[in-house]
């Protein structure tokens, strides 16, 4: 038995739940029952949402300690449900080690959808957002092209690998930018409906949800880990925002609301 091969490929599969978006519990248990499929003796699993570390010993007592660093974090619930469905049916499904080793590289590799899908969907969700609030028809016309538009700034800069936090902060700043010079021109009607609706693309809903439950499930440093990204991310849209609405205030002398 191949036991180096076994673990490593139980932590490629923890790697690709992490970077989607998975909780770490979930990610453990996925480990454990891949290497319980193999009867992997005394394995234990450290994952934090950005490193995994996984130590197990062989028969003969020979210890084998990996660690993986995360350096990206997406959500994608597909692959998250494509790999822990694996996990469980190993042995029901016959499955040998170059099965799933191929599965999970085609897991890793494929994408739900295109980037020009992605980009009118972001339109579409932040354009239904700012009606939600109590925006009317035009306002509806405006959130869309800034749901549009920042997707694709976001995919451009993540692209260039930039910083999360910079990404919110130019993000917020332009929805503020577009949405008061909309309402300035008499293109949209309520500046504060298209902010609200456009804005929520890039709340951090999934970090702020597994933040809870990680810390429910009792893996503390994860749970505050991932509360303080989701405190980061909020703060970079209210800098964003914020910075736009005051210059907008003094300089313009008030807000179309």
């Amino acid at each position: 038995m191949d036991f180096n091969r076994i673990i490593n490929m139980a932590t490629y599969a923890g790697k690709i739940m992490l970077e989607s978006g998975a909780e770490i519990y979930r990610v453990e248990e996925t480990m454990v029952r891949i290497c319980s499929s193999w009867n992997i003796p005394n394995l234990e699993t450290f994952v934090t949402p950005t490193v995994i570390m996984v130590s197990a010993s062989t028969k003969y007592g020979q210890p084998i300690s990996i660690v993986k660093r995360i350096k990206k974090r997406t959500v994608n619930l597909e692959k998250i449900s494509q790999v822990n469905d694996i996990s469980r049916n190993i042995k029901s499904r016959g499955l040998t080690l170059d099965d799933i080793e191929s599965k999970l590289s085609q897991i890793e590799s494929s994408k739900a959808y295109s980037d020009k899908l992605n980009i009118v969907l972001s339109g579409v969700a932040a354009a239904f957002f700012s009606l939600v609030f109590g925006g009317n028809l035009r306002d509806f016309f405006v959130s869309f092209f800034i749901g549009c538009s920042i997707r694709i700034i976001s995919l451009t800069l993540s692209n260039l690998s930039a910083n999360d936090f910079f990404i919110n902060i130019l993000c917020g700043s332009f929805t503020a930018i577009v949405a008061l010079t909309s309402t300035y021109l008499n293109i949209g009607s309520h500046s504060d409906k298209i902010i609200i609706g456009s804005i929520m693309l890039l709340v951090p809903g999934l970090a702020i949800t597994n933040a809870i439950r990680d810390t429910i499930a009792g893996d503390l440093l994860a749970g505050i880990s991932r509360a303080v990204e989701a405190f980061l991310v909020a703060v970079g849209i209210a800098l964003g925002t914020g910075v736009v609405l005051r210059f907008w205030l003094v300089y313009f002398g008030g807000v179309k609301l």
